[in-house]
């Protein structure tokens, strides 16, 4: 084996080693689903090692902006869990766009991460590396870069028992059946509407209750030495790697750039293929102008008053719209969602379904958008003559 020659006197600190820590934006994206993996404890190469070495661990899954409002319950809240995003992958829906579908429950599983999915890919590649690598210096009896694949690869293990945990999904506790219906809508930044369909526990589980981080590590003071030791290793790698002879030095430096186009190649793809919920079942149905060649189903609007005249036709119901204040609260509109509630229960309350099988929401012939400027100008004039009276 090669060590330092000469003493202390010709330790190196080339800027190879800093390709190790470059990338945190790419691991950072899945760092939840990945610490929810069995595979978090396999030895690997992952770049960017000190973005999972936190003082404090996330207590909460990162939610999803959007405003998500109980038809019939009264719930409210201001953002959109994100299980609940990820099972029916709203937030890719384009801009005012009326989506509708019915989650059941199917089983008593929690959703976790896919056993197989692309981030177990490069997991599986950050191993590879590593065998790949220890052969190598062993092959060139390059003590320095044994010792940085060892200590880089032990790395993640250690990182994976300190951010390792496992999804709790909150459980209605009174189990009555006097609730009702937990259908949900859910209004995102874009304008767009997903109007859920299902029950008490689902909404509860899905939307309204928070989720549970259950850490294989709970005790903090442990956790943070951990990530001491953690750091540590990371330091010592990196000088280590900077000593390797410059062949083992640039088989690192290829690994890693291999490394980080996988992890920016995942971080790119949607946060739907990496999680596995199968325990819930998503049943898309459509409104009777959605169109049926797109995923999901979406009916396609030009303004947000056309998307929440659909959602309405949908709901049948107005006490969401204005729980959620999704409409401003002006004589015009109030007279606007009264009408478009009329329109709205004019059809048949019950569903069909269409030649494909899909449940299907009949839209009335109506335009919102004419009717609301029609009372938006009969508002104008009424202030025009107050302010004249007023004058006067």
């Amino acid at each position: 084996m090669i060590w330092i020659k000469g003493g202390f006197e010709n330790i190196q600190l080339d800027i190879v080693g800093f390709l190790a820590i470059l990338g945190e934006g790419s691991v950072l994206v899945n760092a939840q689903v990945a610490t929810l993996s069995k595979w978090i404890f396999l030895p690997r190469l992952i770049p960017a090692p000190q973005a999972l070495l936190r003082p404090s661990r996330p207590s909460k899954l990162e939610p999803f902006p959007g405003r998500v409002t109980g038809v019939y319950s009264g719930n409210d809240r201001h953002s959109i869990n994100h299980i609940g995003d990820i099972v029916c992958d709203g937030h890719s829906m384009p801009a005012f766009s009326v989506r509708c579908v019915e989650i059941v429950r199917v089983n008593n599983h929690q959703a976790k991460a896919k056993t197989l999915a692309p981030l177990t890919g490069v997991l599986f590649l950050g191993a590879a590396e590593t065998v790949i690598l220890i052969g190598l210096a062993i092959h060139y009896e390059d003590g320095m870069a044994l010792l940085a694949t060892i200590l880089l690869s032990l790395l993640s293990s250690l990182i994976g028992l300190g951010n390792k945990w496992t999804l709790q999904l909150p459980k209605r506790g009174d189990k009555s059946k006097n609730v009702p219906r937990g259908d949900v809508v859910i209004r995102y930044p874009k304008g767009s509407f997903l109007i859920v369909r299902c029950d008490e526990d689902v909404a509860r589980e899905l939307y309204f209750a928070p989720e549970t981080i259950k850490y294989l590590l709970e005790h903090a003071p442990a956790y943070r030495l951990l990530s001491l030791v953690g750091t540590l290793m990371l330091m010592f790698g990196v000088i280590a790697l900077a000593n390797a002879q410059i062949k083992l030095q640039l088989a690192f430096a290829g690994a890693y750039m291999l490394l980080n186009a996988g992890y920016w190649t995942v971080a790119a793809l949607p946060s739907k293929l990496h999680w596995d919920s199968s325990c819930f079942e998503v049943r898309n149905q459509c409104l009777s102008d959605s169109d049926m060649t797109k995923k999901g189903y979406p009916s396609h609007n030009t303004t947000f008053t056309q998307a929440l005249w659909k959602a309405i036709v949908v709901t049948k119901s107005l006490s969401w719209v204005r729980l959620s204040a999704a409409a401003p609260d002006t004589p015009a509109w109030r007279q606007w969602m009264a009408d478009a509630e009329f329109k709205a229960n004019s059809v048949k309350y019950a569903e069909r379904e269409n030649l494909l099988g899909v449940t299907t929401w009949d839209v009335p012939q109506w335009d919102p958008q004419k009717h609301l400027k029609e009372l938006m100008a009969e508002q104008a004039m009424e202030d025009e003559k107050r302010a004249t009276i007023d004058n006067v």
